[in-house]
C-alpha cells in the first residue's frame, strides 16, 4: 500500500532543500551536503569536482577605489581626479567613450578595451560598460620635480622603473626609495604594478612620501633626463662592470634603472643607458628580487654620497 505523504519519513535537516532568492531576485537551491566534495578528497575520488554556481562573481565590490559607469568616469577626469586605469568595453563607440579615451591619453592613464566578461568580474554593479580604478596618490609631474631640485641646489636622486608588474614588489621598492634618500620614482604609463592599498600598506606608507611619476615614454624620458644633465645607471647581471668596484661616480645627479625580474631591463633602455653595472653574487642563485636589488643599488649611491659630503 501507497504511503501517504504524512506517513513519509522527513529527511534529515541537513539534507532539506530550501528554495531561497538573492538579493538580484535568482532563484537558488543549495547543494545537500552529500552533493559536496569531502574534505581532502582528491580528484580519484570517482565523483566531479564541486564548482561555485558563480565562479567569475567577485566577493564584494571595491568600491572604495572603484568608480563604474561612462559619466561618474568622465566627471572624474574632468575634475582632475587621479585615476590608476580605466576598462571600457570592447566594441563601444559613442561620444562619451571617445571623450573619456581622449582625456585619458592627456593625463597619461592607461585605457584597456576589454570583454564584458572582464568588466563583470571587476563589480557587480551596472558598469555601462566603463570601470576605473582611482589612484591613492597623485602623480607629479617629472619636469616640475628635476627643476624644482635643481633650484634647491640638492643632487637629483631618481629611481627608474621598467615593467615591475608586482604590487608588493613595487611598494617594497619604494621603501627602499623613501629611506635611501631618492627624491622620486618614475614609471612607465603601461606595463606597471597598480598603485593600491597593497602597495601603500607594502610601503611602510612611503608612496604617500616619496613622489611618483607616470610618463607615457620612458624612452623619451631617460633622454630627458640626460639632457638635463642626470647620468642613467642601468642595473644589470649582463654588465661587465661590477657594483663592488665604485667605478661608476654616483655622486652627481643620477637615476638608476631597475627591470622585472622576468625580463630585466628593456634592450632599448639598456642601450641608452650611460652606465651599465651588476650587483655581485656569491651563491648559486644568480638573480635577486628586483626589491632587494634596487635596495643594494641606492645604498651605494647613499653610501658615496655621504662619503663625499
Amino acid at each position: 500500500m501507497e504511503k501517504s505523504p504524512d506517513d513519509r519519513p522527513s529527511r534529515p535537516l541537513n539534507e532539506q532543500r530550501r528554495t531561497f532568492y538573492d538579493e538580484n531576485g535568482t532563484r537558488h537551491e543549495p547543494r545537500r551536503d552529500r552533493d559536496r566534495p569531502e574534505a581532502g578528497r582528491g580528484d580519484n575520488s570517482g565523483r566531479s569536482e564541486y564548482k561555485p554556481r558563480y565562479p567569475h562573481r567577485p566577493a564584494a565590490d571595491r568600491s572604495i577605489d572603484m568608480l563604474f559607469g561612462l559619466r561618474p568616469i568622465l566627471e572624474a577626469l574632468s575634475a582632475g581626479r587621479t585615476l590608476e586605469k580605466i576598462y571600457l568595453l570592447r566594441g563601444t563607440k559613442n561620444s562619451i567613450t571617445q571623450e573619456i579615451t581622449e582625456m585619458a591619453k592627456a593625463a597619461t592613464i592607461p585605457v584597456s578595451l576589454v570583454p564584458l566578461e572582464k568588466l563583470n568580474d571587476l563589480t557587480r554593479k551596472n558598469h555601462q560598460g566603463a570601470v576605473a580604478f582611482v589612484s591613492p596618490i597623485d602623480y607629479a609631474p617629472l619636469d616640475s620635480i628635476l627643476a624644482s631640485l635643481f633650484e634647491a641646489g640638492k643632487t637629483p636622486l631618481l629611481l627608474l622603473l621598467d615593467r615591475i608588474t608586482d604590487v608588493r614588489n613595487f611598494g617594497a621598492i619604494a621603501r627602499n626609495a623613501e629611506c635611501m634618500g631618492a627624491h622620486a620614482i618614475v614609471v612607465p604609463s603601461r606595463g606597471v604594478a597598480q598603485i593600491n592599498g597593497d602597495a601603500l600598506k607594502t610601503s611602510a606608507g612611503a608612496l604617500n612620501l616619496i613622489p611618483v611619476c607616470r610618463e607615457s615614454n620612458l624612452k623619451d624620458t631617460i633622454t630627458f633626463l640626460q639632457q638635463s644633465g642626470v647620468q642613467v645607471v642601468a642595473c644589470t647581471e649582463k654588465a661587465d662592470t661590477s657594483l663592488e668596484t665604485a667605478s661608476v661616480d654616483f655622486t652627481g645627479p643620477v637615476a638608476v634603472l631597475m627591470g622585472s625580474e622576468e625580463d630585466g631591463i628593456s634592450p632599448e633602455y639598456l642601450r641608452l643607458a650611460d652606465h651599465k653595472v651588476r650587483i655581485p653574487m656569491a651563491g648559486q642563485i644568480s638573480s635577486l628580487n628586483v626589491s632587494v636589488a634596487s635596495g643594494i643599488m641606492l645604498f651605494e649611491v647613499l653610501r658615496q654620497r655621504l662619503l663625499n659630503q
